[in-house]
């Protein structure tokens, strides 16, 4: 058995991993899903990062997941992992604020360019870059728990303080994800980490849309 503690990307709700710890426990393993009040202007990156070490606890050989901006919040954990799976994350650099990112990666333009060669009209709109390949029972799953949270804006321009990404890592990409387009993230990964993202069907919320795809793919990494 595996332990997978699962960090929620912007906003922090767990209720986004929902359908995932269900197919883990189905299969036999752990996972846990922090909750991250991203509301609060009290807590930031370093407080982030303590809320998922309280989640981890004394267990071992634990297998870090990371959507979108809990990127950020991955590598700020000091608690021994086995290993780190970002899943359409933000891959910061040491220091970076996840304010900066965006620039600094070209992540806006990507998208722009992403959509316009596919004929969607490149300003942001959730239905069209976050829950396009979600069917009705994914998405009434997703909006049956709380309400979406706000960022509190300190969180921004806070340094992802980190030396290093560990040995340990994987980047899981969905091959459909309009927010954070394949190619970019391809990208990304490739400068920052000197790793190749591996594909899977799904957009930028493919642990809804596809958590057995996404749960078979964890456990053949645990396995590896």
């Amino acid at each position: 058995m595996t332990t997978f503690v699962l960090i929620p990307g912007a906003g922090g709700n767990a209720g986004y991993w929902d359908r995932l710890v269900a197919e883990l426990d189905r299969r036999g393993h752990e996972a846990i899903a922090v909750d991250i009040e991203q509301d609060d202007p009290a807590l930031g990156l370093p407080e982030y990062a303590r809320i998922v070490e309280q989640a981890i606890g004394d267990r071992e050989g634990v297998v870090l997941v990371a959507q979108s901006l809990g990127g950020f919040t991955a590598p700020m954990v000091t608690t021994p992992v086995r290993m780190i799976v970002l899943l359409n994350a933000m891959v910061p650099l040491p220091g970076e604020t996840p304010g900066d990112w965006w620039d600094a990666t070209g992540s806006g333009a990507a998208r722009r360019e992403a959509d316009l060669a596919a004929g969607r009209e490149p300003e942001f709109d959730m239905d069209t870059h976050f829950l396009h390949d979600l069917d009705d029972d994914a998405r009434a799953e997703l909006f049956a728990g709380p309400p979406p949270r706000d960022i509190a804006e300190p969180m921004w321009s806070q340094p992802c303080d980190f030396t290093r990404w560990p040995d340990a890592l994987h980047v899981l990409v969905g091959s459909d994800d309009r927010f954070f387009p394949v190619e970019f993230q391809r990208r990304v990964a490739k400068d920052r980490l000197g790793l190749d993202a591996e594909l899977i069907p799904g957009g930028h919320l493919v642990a809804v849309a596809n958590p057995a795809l996404v749960a078979d793919k964890l456990i053949e990494y645990a396995a590896g």
